[in-house]
């Protein structure tokens, strides 16, 4: 077969009888033929029940195999829409609503929130897996029938939509075609040189592109093996790992923190097997790189990924390749370019915005001409990165001219917090900014200006009804006034640093 442009011509690139996905906690080994058999089983269930191409199916899922077969599956017979399980029901409605879903999917008896969010709106079917490892649909409105098959997308099909949060506004729509995932699991396939037989371990949750892409798509292709444990957990991972004869994982620099910090100087059993270890989705600072190779004992690869590329960018190589501590490295697949504001390409170690070009980048938010025209230059996305290039065409970043807060490799928009904080009676004016955090990078705080007297438990208690955990600010400033620039502009960086002093 020559190089699969789909996600159903990746799915069919294995031989049947490999092993495709191990649930470790369960003891289920699915084979490559298994898999196939209930992921066009269930496309086919989802287009009985009335999707078709580009109607989204979003998917409210823990890790698992049914997270697994339902993307797959909704990409087939439509578009999958995965959302985060920890939403609450506002910020649920708000997905459903901005995606048009069709149909959402949900754990047999779980997902409340969302399921309350769907009433009366969106046809919800509950997933279950039987003792044998087979997914399917239990319940829904009218009971998917047979007879009807789901077509084979096109590679310009939209496979995936996914949210981006923004620093000024909502979050924004990102349509990834098939052609884009098939390219971005290639590159990484090529640079780490997967092979059917290596074993990758799923740390990452499968509503985002990393462990979408980095790890199940990816391994896929390269016809390895998938270990999915139902969540992560830093007391059995080493035992998973050499249970299951990982060789590689990806994550972000919490889960490796976490890990390190449990380890002590001892090598954990297992941690023999592992080619590499890979680091994505948040800065890895050069220290713990150098700890983590030492009592690892595997190259840690330090990359660079974000959802308007389809995941991967630029990755630091395998030994014998020089890996820079501080650096993501080069391009993997993808054109690396420093841009000035006014669209002119910076020479080799002068910094401004880090800007792409490759066939894994996709063409431009859904229904958001703002964005696009802010986002794209002469064929360029600008990825809202600071860095630069070195003489040896690795990239450095050096901070992010966005003002997302990056918590643990979530990327929240400070002003969606500001949104629900002033929907609260006794908060006049509000700004979220990200302040320094030893474990997760950065952390949510927030400041406020109240109308009336309010003690900040209260204010809190209004976010967490309305926001995810990880979303929620962990401290809040009552202030006078909130500080702005001479034009009257909230410079949230400027904020942070007033009332943090850092």
């Amino acid at each position: 077969m020559s190089s699969p442009n789909t996600l159903t011509e990746l799915l069919y690139a294995a031989p049947s009888e490999g092993i495709a996905v191990i649930l470790p906690e369960a003891g289920i080994r699915v084979t490559y033929g298994a898999l196939r058999e209930q992921v066009v089983s269930l496309a086919d269930a989802l287009r009985a029940a009335g999707i078709g191409r580009g109607d989204r199916v979003a998917t409210v899922l823990p890790n698992g195999l049914p997270a697994v077969v339902s993307f797959l599956a909704a990409s087939i017979a439509g578009t999958a829409a995965p959302l985060n399980p920890g939403y609450r029901q506002d910020e649920f409605s708000f997905y459903l609503e901005d995606t048009s879903a069709k149909a959402l999917l949900c754990p047999h008896g779980g997902a409340a929130e969302a399921r309350r969010a769907a009433e009366g709106r969106v046809p919800v079917y509950s997933l279950q897996m039987d003792e044998g490892g087979f997914v399917r649909i239990t319940d829904g409105p009218g009971r998917p029938g047979a007879g009807r098959t789901a077509a084979a997308p096109s590679p310009e099909d939209i496979a995936l939509v996914l949210h981006t949060s923004g620093s000024t506004g909502r979050p924004k729509r990102v349509p990834i075609r098939h052609s884009n995932l098939a390219a971005s699991a290639r590159h990484i396939v090529e640079t780490y040189a997967l092979s059917p037989a290596d074993a990758a371990l799923c740390a990452m949750p499968l509503f985002h592109v990393h462990g979408l892409v980095a790890s199940t798509i990816s391994t896929l292709l390269s016809g390895g093996t998938l270990v999915v444990p139902a969540k992560f957990n830093p007391l059995s991972f080493w035992r998973t790992v050499r249970d299951c004869g990982v060789t590689w994982y990806s994550a972000v620099p919490t889960i490796h923190q976490l890990l390190l910090s449990r380890a002590g100087d001892e090598r954990p059993a297992g941690a023999e097997r592992l080619r590499f270890i890979r680091s994505c989705s948040a800065a890895l600072p050069p220290d713990m790189m150098s700890r983590m190779e030492q009592v690892f004992g595997a190259p840690v690869l330090e990359a660079y990924g974000m959802t308007e590329a389809s995941h991967q960018m630029c990755s630091n190589p395998l030994p014998p390749g020089a890996r820079k501590p501080g650096s993501v490295g080069p391009g993997t697949g993808v054109k690396v370019g420093v841009m000035d504001s006014g669209g002119a390409l910076f020479p080799t170690g002068q910094r401004g915005e880090v800007v792409i070009q490759g066939p894994n980048v996709v063409e431009g938010y859904e229904n958001n001409p703002d964005a696009n025209a802010a986002s794209y230059t002469q064929g360029w996305f600008r990825t809202g990165d600071q860095g630069y290039l070195d003489a040896d065409g690795y990239l450095i970043l050096t901070g992010r001219i966005k003002e997302l807060i990056n918590r643990g490799g979530e990327k929240i928009g400070p002003r969606e917090i500001d949104e629900v904080l002033l929907t609260h009676p006794a908060v006049a004016e509000a700004v979220a900014f990200g302040v320094p955090h030893p474990t997760w990078g950065e952390e949510v705080a927030a400041a406020v200006v109240l109308r009336e007297p309010q003690n900040e438990a209260a204010i809190l208690a209004h976010c967490k009804e309305r926001l995810a955990d990880f979303k929620c600010p962990k401290k809040l400033y009552v202030v006078k006034e909130i500080p702005r620039t001479a034009t009257g502009k909230i410079q949230r960086g400027a904020v942070a640093a007033a009332l943090t002093g850092k």
